[in-house]
């Protein structure tokens, strides 16, 4: 008896690892392709909505999902190093032309902010079968108090970006790089 339950354990233990590394790969796979994991992630979320939409419930799974987005936005627009804490030990971002450029290092990086919010999505939407989780709200309340929230934290977050001089986007920020003429771009032929 104790054989089958080692053999069975022994199955699903392979066949756990096997996904895991199937969809580690599918990961991998899919980490240069931004553009279309970020449309997967709106698909996903359009799903959501549209399920909280039409059974007209689940406002607290909604508000938690809410939160949670917004603590990885915090961290998506942060640096890995807050500039306040290393002023103190005095390495810190450049503040003048003469200081010593570091570039813009996130605390959370984008591929970890996408798969973070996806799941937090797949998770909320499976979370909307469970009817001990729709406890009735006047959602109302909640999305006012969201959106006080939002605005605080990013005023916060933005005055911060001001005071330590730093952008988390790069959108506005020069580019360096080769620049091809009509005759480099060519391959000289012999």
């Amino acid at each position: 008896m104790e054989g089958l339950g080692s053999d069975g354990a022994a199955s699903v233990m392979k066949w756990k690892s096997d996904f895991s590394r199937k969809f580690q790969y599918y990961l991998d796979k899919s980490t240069p392709n931004t553009m279309e994991r970020w449309l997967g992630t709106l698909a996903v979320a359009t799903i959501y909505v549209l399920r909280v939409y039409y059974v007209q419930g689940f406002y607290i799974v909604t508000y938690g999902l809410g939160i949670y987005i917004l603590n990885l936005l915090i961290g998506f627009l942060s640096p890995s190093v807050d500039p306040e804490l290393e002023a103190l030990n005095t390495a810190s971002l450049p503040t003048k032309g003469s200081d010593e450029f570091k570039p813009f290092v996130r605390r959370l990086p984008e591929f970890k902010f996408w798969y973070a919010l996806t799941k937090a999505f797949v998770v909320a939407f499976f979370l909307t079968f469970f009817s001990v989780l729709d406890v009735p709200v006047f959602w109302p309340i909640l999305l006012c108090y969201w959106i006080f929230l939002f605005v605080l934290t990013m005023k916060r977050q933005i005055l911060h970006m001001i005071k330590y001089k730093y952008v988390p986007f790069n959108i506005g920020k020069p580019r360096y790089g080769k620049k091809y003429s009509e005759n480099s771009s060519r391959i000289p032929r012999d």
